[in-house]
């Protein structure tokens, strides 16, 4: 007579057939979450060239906008960069978003995955590990644009707490946005295809918004649009603590709509990249 055992800790720790391990242990799954994050630091360091949205777009927008535009609309630009600088560092957040899946995809493209699928590693880390990483890319900029702010005169009134605070929204805010990108990057079948998308949602979400002019000014029909945009209520949400240091509803709201594209993206994301790779 023959008996069978079956080990707990064998069928744990086999891969499913995706690949991708069945069950991982939380400790386990934040291990390979950190490594894969140190390992898309190790690539941002061996390729400055990455790094070119989050410190040379900062310093144009914000020279550019702070220089050309500041008579026209504020009559000078003391008065327009209170209004400027917490625009521009939201609009800087969000639009390096856009790399988030752009280096997804050239991963995917260049078999980089196919070897995790060898590997018995939770099915969130591929992912988890570069969004992680991403929050240094995220950091630089709005430390990027505040910095040339302030050497352009923009004295933020919230002092360092306001500051420190409007800062942690925006990297919190480019984090969120950036699984929608990631979300592309795996539903789409070039790095050329997931640029080209994301900027058609990404440039409404930045220019159709409060982060250049006030509200006020514009037409009756974009006030409405404006007021709907998420973005809007970040650049509010900045402002009210950059400017003045008070938490208002724009913060509250600003949050909220960054845990719902959290909620909504993530679990795309995942999906889609189980079914691709």
């Amino acid at each position: 007579m023959t008996a069978t055992i079956t080990s707990p800790i064998r069928a744990t720790s086999q891969p499913s057939e995706r690949g991708v391990q069945a069950s991982v242990p939380i400790r386990a799954a934040l291990t390979q979450i950190t490594t894969l994050a140190w390992r898309a630091l190790i690539k941002m360091r061996r390729n400055p060239e990455q790094l070119v949205d989050v410190t040379a777009m900062p310093v144009l927008f914000t020279l550019m906008f702070g220089f050309m535009f500041a008579g026209a609309i504020s009559g000078s630009q003391a008065s327009y960069l209170p209004i400027l600088i917490p625009g521009i560092i939201a609009m800087t957040t969000i639009t390096s978003c856009v790399a988030a899946g752009v280096q997804l995809r050239e991963d995917m493209d260049k078999g980089v995955f196919d070897r995790f699928r060898s590997l018995p590693i939770a099915r969130i880390a591929p992912l988890a590990g570069p969004m992680l990483a991403d929050l240094a890319r995220y950091a630089i900029a709005t430390s990027v644009a505040l910095t040339v702010g302030v050497l352009m005169g923009y004295r933020p009134g919230g002092g360092v707490p306001g500051v420190a605070a409007g800062l942690a929204l925006a990297v919190v805010t480019g984090w969120s946005v950036a699984w929608i990108f990631m979300w592309i990057g795996t539903i789409t079948k070039t790095a050329g295809a997931v640029q080209g998308l994301s900027m058609l949602i990404m440039f409404p979400l930045a220019f159709l918004s409060n982060a250049f002019v006030p509200v006020s000014t514009l037409p009756g029909w974009l006030q409405t649009l404006t007021s709907v945009n998420p973005v809007s209520h970040v650049v509010s949400a900045l402002r009210d603590l950059m400017n003045d240091g008070v938490v208002t509803a724009q913060v509250g709201w600003a949050l909220v709509g960054c845990a719902v594209i959290a909620a909504i993206f993530i679990p795309l994301a995942l999906r889609s990249y189980s079914r691709r790779v």
